[in-house]
Order: structure tokens, then C-alpha cells, then sequence
């Protein structure tokens, strides 16, 4: 038994110089050697086969092997260890005396400055803020707004269906139909937010912003409509021109669009506006008596405007944005420029 265990040690100990420079070698050795069912495992299974007075002997000798083997494959794979981390610290070095490197300040982004500045126009004209859910039902997205199931104009908004009553809402406009089931005019309220339609090029995308804004009272008239859009596009874009065009819309009666002076080319004809010398901005109109009807309004007792504008659409037009893509690339070079 104590020349196996010899030849057994040097044996090892032959392997273990030949595996010390890859760890996984190093392992199967260890294993081959101190396993379960490896070299030592064998010898000890074997002592019950030696006469009585030769297996203490026996067993000494061959726990005393599995100690120094252990204490020998152990090291070998610390050594291991040891010498990966100094190479990999060495390459990681880092030189202090390189120059640091500036964080870049953070900027406003050009959406979220429009938001931020329309806000401001309206809440200085009293008008209160409101939000709504995203993922929208059908009933607030289209039918409480005056589309039926088989109205036409909902083929206008290529719309994202989660099932076929809730949808990722097309406009702000939902909310307009919830502040009015819940509160009594007089009302004045914009709803900013996020809005989601099945469309994606340079000037549309799947994902955009929208302020949909309201006024519910008795008395409003298309004149109240006027001044306060008038007002409101003079003071977002310097005092520009405005005109009002018909439009249909199935939530208003009557329903326009809105146009200022183009921006770009100062109303002279230019590519962006298509030589006309006015840019489309807006979509507005009195809100449609059966809208009121939807929310528990009597349309004989009260009446009311509303229009919604995409900020996407004002933030290309106020800072010359060819590309709406630009504005969800979050490219640091485009975004430094605001």
C-alpha cells in the first residue's frame, strides 16, 4: 500500500506541473485525483480488503496523501487565480495622468420645451391641465366622440388595437370626454400627452405628442375660438398671421383647420409650405352636440369649442426640424443645438 500511495503522489504531482498553466485542465487533474470516484477515493474503498493491523498504517498514509494533493492542486489553482487578476488589473490600469474627460450638460428636449411653453401660454390664459390614460377604451377613443362603429373617420387614424375595445389611444381627445363626465362648466382645460397611430415616415411617427385643449360654458361662440387661437399661435410663433379654413372633424360642428403665415419663408412660397405661404398647424371646431349628449350635457344649455395640435409638427415649424426622426434619435450632436 505505501508504494501505491508514492506512485500515486508522483503521479499526481507529474500531472499537476503539466495542467498548472490552463485552469480547466488543473480541475480535471483535481478531480481525476481527489473526486468522488477519483485515485484517492479508490485507495481508501480499498483498506477494508488489508489485514487489521496493517489498515490503520494504511489509512494514514493515505489521508496524509489526500491532504498534501489537496493542499498542492489548491494552490496551484489560487496561483492561477492570483496571476489572471494581476493581468487583468495591468491591462485595466487606468493613466491619471490623462486629461479628464467633461460630462456634457444635459439640454431640454425640443418636445418637451414646445410642451413646456404651450402650457404656459394657456395656463396664463386659465386654462387648467389634465391627463388620461394611454391604453384607452374604444367608447373614449371614438364612439363618446361622435364615431360610431361604422363611421368612416376612424379610418382616418390607423389605429394600434390591444383587443377590439381598448386601443393605444389615437389622440388626447379621450381626455375631453372624461373631465367632462366628471366636472360641470365652466371649463377650460389642455391635455398634453402621448399618442400612438400606425404610421412612420419623415414626417409621422407611431409615436408622437398631442395637446388637445376644450372650453365648455353658455355662450361660447366661433369667436371665442378664434380669439383664443389667434392669441395663442401669435404669442407661440412671434405675431404671425392666422386663417381659419372648414374642415370636417366628427367631434366638431363646424369644424376648421388652422393655418399661419409659413415660418420658413416668411409667406414668400417655399418647399415646406409647398409655395403656398401658409403651414397647416392646427385642427379645431365647436364641439358637436352629440359629444355633449355622450357626457350628460344638454347642447341647447351649454356649448363649447376644442382643437388639438401635434407638438412635433410646432417643434419642427419653430426650430426648422427637417426630419421628425431627428427628434427620437437622442443624438447628442442634434440635441445641443436647443
Amino acid at each position: 500500500m505505501s508504494r501505491r500511495v508514492e506512485d500515486l503522489e508522483r503521479e499526481a504531482l507529474q500531472e499537476l506541473s503539466r495542467a498548472s498553466s490552463e485552469r480547466e485542465s488543473l480541475r480535471e487533474a483535481r478531480n481525476r485525483y481527489l473526486g468522488r470516484k477519483g485515485e484517492v477515493a479508490e485507495l481508501l474503498k480499498g483498506l477494508g480488503s488489508l489485514p487489521p493491523e496493517e489498515r490503520k498504517k494504511a489509512g494514514e498514509a493515505v489521508n496524509n496523501l489526500k491532504d498534501r494533493l489537496e493542499e498542492a492542486f489548491d494552490g496551484a489553482l489560487s496561483a492561477f487565480d492570483e496571476s489572471e487578476k494581476r493581468e487583468r488589473l495591468e491591462k485595466e490600469r487606468v493613466d491619471i495622468t490623462l486629461p479628464g474627460r467633461s460630462i456634457r450638460p444635459g439640454k431640454l428636449h425640443p418636445v418637451t420645451r414646445i410642451t413646456d411653453e404651450i402650457e404656459d401660454i394657456f395656463t396664463g390664459l386659465g386654462f387648467d391641465i389634465a391627463e388620461g390614460p394611454e391604453v384607452e377604451l374604444d367608447y373614449y377613443n371614438f364612439e363618446a366622440l361622435n364615431f360610431p362603429k361604422d363611421h368612416p373617420a376612424r379610418d382616418m387614424q390607423d389605429t394600434f388595437f390591444i383587443s377590439d375595445e381598448v386601443v393605444l389611444r389615437t389622440h388626447t381627445s379621450p381626455v375631453q370626454i372624461r373631465v367632462m363626465e366628471k366636472g360641470r362648466p365652466p371649463l377650460r382645460v389642455i391635455a398634453p400627452g402621448t399618442v400612438y397611430r400606425r404610421d412612420s415616415d419623415l414626417t409621422h411617427s407611431p409615436m408622437f405628442h398631442q395637446i388637445e385643449g376644450f372650453m365648455v360654458d353658455r355662450d361660447i361662440s366661433f369667436a371665442n375660438l378664434k380669439a383664443v387661437l389667434t392669441l395663442f399661435l401669435e404669442r407661440l410663433f412671434g405675431g404671425t398671421a392666422v386663417r381659419f379654413r372648414p374642415s370636417f372633424f366628427p367631434f366638431v360642428e363646424p369644424g376648421a383647420e388652422v393655418d399661419i403665415r409659413c415660418v420658413i419663408c416668411g409667406g414668400n412660397g417655399c418647399r415646406v409650405c409647398k409655395g403656398s405661404g401658409w403651414l397647416e398647424i392646427l385642427g379645431a371646431g365647436m364641439i358637436h352636440p352629440n359629444v355633449f349628449r355622450k357626457v350628460g350635457y344638454d347642447p341647447g344649455e351649454y356649448s363649447g369649442f376644442a382643437f388639438g395640435l401635434g407638438v412635433e409638427r410646432v417643434a419642427m415649424l419653430k426650430f426648422g426640424i427637417g426630419d421628425l426622426r431627428l427628434l427620437f434619435e437622442n443624438d447628442m450632436r442634434f440635441l445641443e443645438q436647443f
